[in-house]
């Protein structure tokens, strides 16, 4: 088969289309053979040699897909070849085919195509885990989403409306920022311009910015709040006034996905298979795919990616 590899840290044009050997499904994994995948900033990462996988992962790039099971190893239930399932990864997701544990499978979700079906397991994941079950994001709360534009942010902007709260965003253009309104965001914030702090007060604070964000996001907390840090885009240390943080009786929680046990990120997919994927059948929660492009042209999404312009996913089809 074929797969994207990293022959060295560097720019987009390092990722290479490259002869590799096929997967073999081990105990508890099928492989899948891929139809699509997706880009995350996580792969943007990995590719300038800041992020490396896990142990025991794929070195390949890529966090999720979609596609049609090939094999199945050894005590896998519930699954069988021919199966349409989109997949949480550890890696290994730019390639033809992927081994995945048989946890961290979903069915495609009824409507929803299978190319379409790659730009959701990383998105739904990511936000079901922090925002609902780390934070707790109940009904009638205040939920602000940093980035709103983006594959997380539209995806939160969705459930945190789908559940009844109300939803405030940042992103740093009208373009962006008309696009969540078609989501259903209620509070809209051009960070180049306005400071959030001063327009929100949130329940839930989505934090994709770490270090320059938090200070102010403190400010912006509710009493009772939760802040989930899921990414450092504005680095990864900055200065806490823990005597604010005490007076508003806060919590802040950092997480990350990747790195999580395969029995964790089962729990978390058996979790988004059952609050999530009915939203996305009915139709109150879709996948924002801003773009599709070959698998081969991996480099083409990694600069769009970086170059920010994006609304929604990157999708990479195979």
């Amino acid at each position: 088969m074929y797969a994207i590899t990293i022959p060295q840290p560097g720019g987009p044009e390092t990722l290479t289309w490259t002869e590799v050997p096929d997967p073999v499904a081990g105990d508890g994994e099928v492989v899948v053979e891929v139809a699509a995948t997706a880009v995350n900033r996580a792969d943007v990462l990995q590719r300038q040699g800041h992020y490396q996988p896990p142990p025991g992962a794929s070195p390949y790039p890529g966090l999720e897909c979609s596609g049609r099971i090939v094999s199945v190893g050894p005590g896998v239930t519930g699954w069988e070849a021919g199966d349409e399932v989109c997949a949480l990864l550890s890696g290994g997701g730019y390639a033809q085919k992927v081994a995945v544990p048989y946890g961290q499978l979903m069915p495609v979700p009824k409507g929803v195509d299978l190319v379409s079906a790659a730009a959701l397991p990383e998105v739904t994941a990511t936000v079901w885990s922090n925002v609902f079950m780390v934070a707790n994001l109940r009904p009638g709360e205040t939920l602000l989403v940093h980035g709103g534009a983006s594959g997380i942010g539209t995806m939160a902007v969705q459930l945190g409306k789908a559940v009844g709260a109300k939803v405030a965003v940042t992103a740093g253009s009208a373009e962006k920022l008309a696009a969540c309104r078609e989501l259903g965001a209620d509070v809209l914030i051009d960070y180049h311009e306005q400071d959030f702090a001063e327009l929100v007060s949130a329940d839930v604070i989505l934090d994709i910015m770490g270090a320059k964000y938090l200070g102010r996001n403190v400010d912006a907390l509710a009493v009772n709040g939760r802040i989930v840090v899921i990414g450092l885009q504005g680095g990864a240390r900055g200065e806490l006034d823990l005597g604010k943080l005490l007076m508003k009786r806060g919590a802040i929680a950092a997480t990350s996905l990747r790195f999580r046990p395969a029995a964790e990120k089962a729990a978390i997919t058996a979790a988004v298979r059952e609050h999530v994927w009915p939203l996305v059948e009915a139709g109150h929660v879709r996948p924002v795919v801003h773009q599709v492009l070959p698998l081969e042209r991996a480099q083409e999404g990694h600069r769009a990616m970086e170059g920010g312009a994006h609304i929604g996913k990157i999708v990479l089809s195979a």
